[in-house]
């Protein structure tokens, strides 16, 4: 496998003139988005569908009256205010998607970045969102399907880049092997030199110390960078919808 990875979204423009057909293409949102994706497909969500910004997801909600819409801006839940009069069910916290809240439902979400990069790659031959907290399925799964191509696309902040972001696409590239970018050289050299303090160096990037002042949203933090607490693989399909598979 060819391994290459996008460590900004301001990458993520020049993917429109980029074949993505033979591609395998993983998104990470660690803080939170694809680790909120994750758990709530585990915990028996039934699809979760990234929408681009709040008017779609409203519009969404509009033709699927049983939907749940979720999505944050600024790490907050969307008020009533921000989306025409209505009151968002979840905001973008993964332990707000318990098996109670969740299971059997579709939910429509909108976040800053997240739901943007998974949008991005929209035509490639197989999407996935990523967590630390399902990494291992991730890497399983793409070790079994093979691909000629894999891309790691880093969700970031705002324009620039996000250090969880980039610590767990150099570690599911470690669990891959193949052959690296230097983007993806970059990745793996950043979580190999954090990987004995993993916990404590994502703490202190710029995502969790705005979570960490946050105290309703503080244990988010801890609870995204767990390993490996779920077997499940995310996978989007061609409904542009992700799926526990």
């Amino acid at each position: 496998m060819n391994i290459d990875t996008l460590l900004t979204p301001a990458e993520l423009p020049a993917l429109g003139h980029r074949d993505l057909r033979g591609t395998a293409c993983v998104v990470f949102d660690i803080l939170r988005a694809t680790s909120t994706f994750v758990t709530a497909l585990q915990n028996g969500a039934a699809a979760v569908i990234p929408a681009g910004d709040i008017a779609e997801a409203v519009a969404f909600r509009k033709k699927m009256p049983d939907g749940r819409l979720a999505g944050e801006r600024n790490g907050v839940k969307i008020r009533a205010a921000q989306s025409g009069g209505l009151d968002f069910d979840f905001g973008n916290s993964p332990r707000e998607f318990r098996p109670e809240t969740v299971r059997g439902q579709t939910i429509v979400s909108t976040t800053t970045n997240g739901t943007r990069a998974l949008r991005a790659v929209a035509g490639a031959k197989i999407i996935l969102a990523a967590s630390f907290l399902n990494l291992a399925a991730t890497a399983k799964f793409l070790n079994a399907a093979r691909p000629a191509e894999v891309l790691l696309v880093c969700a970031g902040t705002g324009e620039g880049v996000a250090l969880e972001d980039v610590l767990a696409a150099g570690a599911l590239a470690g669990l891959l092997g193949g052959e690296f970018s230097d983007a993806t050289e970059i990745a793996s050299r950043t979580f190999l030199a954090a990987k004995n303090d993993l916990t404590a160096v994502i703490a202190g990037s710029k995502n969790a110390r705005r979570l960490l002042a946050i105290p309703e949203l503080r244990a988010d933090v801890a609870f995204c960078s767990q390993r490996d607490i779920f077997k499940i693989v995310a996978e989007m399909g061609t409904d542009g919808a992700l799926r526990r598979v």
